[in-house]
Formats: C-alpha cells, sequence, structure tokens
C-alpha cells in the first residue's frame, strides 16, 4: 500500500538517533511504542516495507501471530485530509467494496496522533500482487467488477451528489500549451542534455504539437458524470488475489471527479495498452466495462464509452514526468525514466485507435 495523499514530504518525525543507534532502529522503536500505547497492540515483529509519497510504511506481527499494517506519517500538516481518506476508505468497506480496514486507537480514533508518531493500522491483506503489471484474461473483468461496486458506493457519499458536466474540465489545453513550451524551453537552454532529457524535449515538443488533436477530442465528448470517487486507482493501490481484487486502497480525500477518468486510470494503464495487441486489449476493455456495467446499473453509458477518450486526452495533457528532469530532479531514475517513456507511447497509440475502440464498445454495451 502507497500513501493516501501525495502531499509533499517533510522532515522524519523521530528524534535523532541516540548513539550506537541507526534512525530506523530508533523509528522502529518508536512504532512499536505507539502499537502498545495507542492499539493495546504488542509486536512480534516489525518490518520496514516500500514506502509511500508521504508515509513511512511497516508490516507488524503482534504476539498471536497476526498481521497488521502501519502507516506512519512524516508530517503533521496533513492528517485532517488523511483521516477523511480513512474515512472515505471506511465508508466503501461499509457498503461492501473490497478494501482493507482501519484499526482504530483505543480511543476509537482512525489516526493516532497524541503520540510521538502520528500513525494509522490497518489489516493486512495477505498473498497479493498489485496491478502494476498491466491487465491480462480475467482481470479485465475483475476490475471492471471492483470499481463497479465502488462507483456505486461512492455515488451516494454525502461529499456530493452525481451531476453531468461539460468535457471543459477533463484537462485544460491551453494550460498545457504552456506548460509544454515552458519545458521545451528550459530543456532548449540546459548546457547539456543526457539520454532522457533529449528524448523528453523531442517528446514534449510532439506533445505540444498535437494538442490541437486533443482539443479536438475532448469538443466530440458528451456530458459526463462527476462524483465523488477513490482519487488514485493506480495500479499499485490495487490488490489482486490469483484474477479477484482482494482490495483496493489508498483512498484520496473525498472529491468530485469524472467517472470516466478513474475507469481509464486502470483500463488504459500503459503496460496493458502495450503489452497486448490492439484486439486483444479492446477485448479486455470490454471485459471490463461489460462487468462494470453489471456491478453499477446506474453507470451512463456515454462514461463507459468515453473512458478511453477521457483518459488519452489527461494522458497527454500532463506534463508529468517529462517535467521531472527539469523541476524534480532528484527523483528521476530509469523506473521513472522507462514510466515516462511508455506513458507517452501508450498515449499516443490510444488516439490513433479511438474511433475504432468507441466504435466497438458502444455496439456491445447497447
Amino acid at each position: 500500500m502507497s500513501t493516501a495523499s501525495q502531499q509533499p514530504a517533510s522532515k522524519p518525525l523521530a528524534a535523532p538517533s541516540p548513539p550506537g543507534r541507526t534512525a530506523e532502529e530508533e523509528q522502529i522503536m518508536a512504532v512499536a511504542a505507539t502499537l502498545v500505547l495507542a492499539y493495546g497492540l504488542h509486536p512480534a515483529d516489525i518490518t520496514r516495507i516500500p514506502e509511500g509519497t508521504a508515509t513511512d510504511n511497516y508490516a507488524v506481527v503482534d504476539q498471536a501471530g497476526r498481521r497488521h499494517f502501519a502507516k506512519v506519517y512524516r508530517t503533521r500538516e496533513h492528517l485532517d485530509l488523511e483521516r477523511t481518506s480513512v474515512e472515505l476508505s471506511e465508508y466503501c468497506a461499509d457498503g461492501g467494496v473490497a478494501t482493507a480496514r482501519a484499526t482504530r486507537t483505543r480511543e476509537h480514533e482512525l489516526i493516532e496522533t497524541q503520540g510521538r508518531l502520528p500513525m494509522s493500522l490497518w489489516s493486512y491483506v495477505p498473498h497479493t500482487e498489485t496491478a502494476e503489471g498491466g491487465l491480462t484474461g480475467a482481470r479485465w473483468a475483475a476490475v471492471g467488477t471492483a470499481m463497479g461496486r465502488l462507483h456505486s458506493r461512492l455515488a451516494a457519499h454525502p461529499a456530493a451528489a452525481p451531476t453531468l458536466e461539460p468535457d471543459a474540465a477533463v484537462c485544460d489545453v491551453a494550460a498545457s500549451r504552456d506548460r509544454f513550451e515552458h519545458l521545451i524551453h528550459a530543456y532548449e537552454h540546459m548546457p547539456r542534455l543526457g539520454e532522457f532529457e533529449t528524448w523528453a524535449l523531442q517528446a514534449a515538443r510532439e506533445r505540444q504539437a498535437i494538442l490541437g488533436d486533443v482539443e479536438r477530442a475532448l469538443a466530440l465528448l458528451p456530458q459526463l458524470t462527476v462524483q465523488v470517487l477513490h482519487g488514485d486507482t493506480a495500479g499499485p493501490n490495487v490488490l489482486f488475489k490469483d484474477n479477484e481484487i482482494a482490495a483496493i486502497v489508498d483512498f484520496r480525500p473525498p472529491a468530485p471527479g469524472y467517472l470516466a477518468w478513474e475507469i481509464a486510470r486502470l483500463g488504459c494503464d500503459p503496460k496493458s495498452v502495450l503489452d497486448n495487441s490492439a484486439e486483444s486489449w479492446l477485448t479486455g476493455y470490454t471485459d471490463l466495462t461489460l462487468a462494470y456495467r453489471d456491478a453499477n446499473p446506474k453507470a451512463s453509458v456515454d462514461d463507459l464509452v468515453s473512458s478511453p477518450r477521457v483518459g488519452c486526452a489527461a494522458m497527454l495533457c500532463s506534463a508529468f514526468p517529462l517535467s521531472v528532469p527539469v523541476e524534480r530532479p532528484h527523483i528521476l531514475d530509469a523506473a521513472m525514466e522507462a514510466y515516462g517513456r511508455v506513458r507517452h507511447e501508450a498515449a499516443l497509440i490510444l488516439l490513433d485507435r479511438l474511433p475504432v475502440m468507441e466504435e466497438a464498445l458502444r455496439d456491445v454495451l447497447r
């Protein structure tokens, strides 16, 4: 699981380590103390696992052999938002959506905030793998069913009722033009470009050149449903056990957005697009949309048919991660470079396939 909120990380909250003890050992001791004091849980083992953007994550085994997942927030600045994210996850779990459950503190709080470490504690989802590798086979329909149940539940959330909105807010093409112009100018004035920077400059020029096509694609969209969403249905936040969804995790705070975009986040994942032939990808996406409609019968055909167009436009308007060498060079690594390349290629392929895809989807959804 990664973090539920993508806020910038601040300095760790743990105090400086005493001589002879590493910062990691000190943090684990602080986690253990928080588990005992706030949750009445006595850990037998605590293991650091890959962190989220704003959390340090730990697998915990208690003395009874039960497993838990602990998220330590690196800053207290956004804990109110983090709490609403946990509340949204619990709201979905109460409605039968497959997700992890939060463990309340002794004071019945969803996040421990009084002690040294702000922390949330979760049920551990065992024997799973994420959807980061893309979708194949029966997993397409499994994702459709899980997303349909998720959106059906969220449509009743009190934060905002579903509405129909025009395409204008899918992405701001004018702002994207300015963004790519800025990036191109920055790259052109760098004293030296590495291999990825050279590619990113070319990709930014290519994106800028086709934004007119994106604008025309958006103009063809009907009004689409806007409602409360999960907020980050990316591959790392979808956990499979075999070919079934074990859990959708790491909710964002409740906020309205385009239903079609959240469907496309998984269905149009770059690896799914590139690792399948055009025919097999379309078959998989069709399976996803049919399973989604079965699980969410009130879903609009327009939302489902338009989801690839919305996903494609959003990806082509986004400068991430082409912007990373200019704005956040410290996070650039081989994985980020590879992601940038596949995301760009997949978006271009989607743009080319849109007419055929939408016609096929509309035929099966009639």
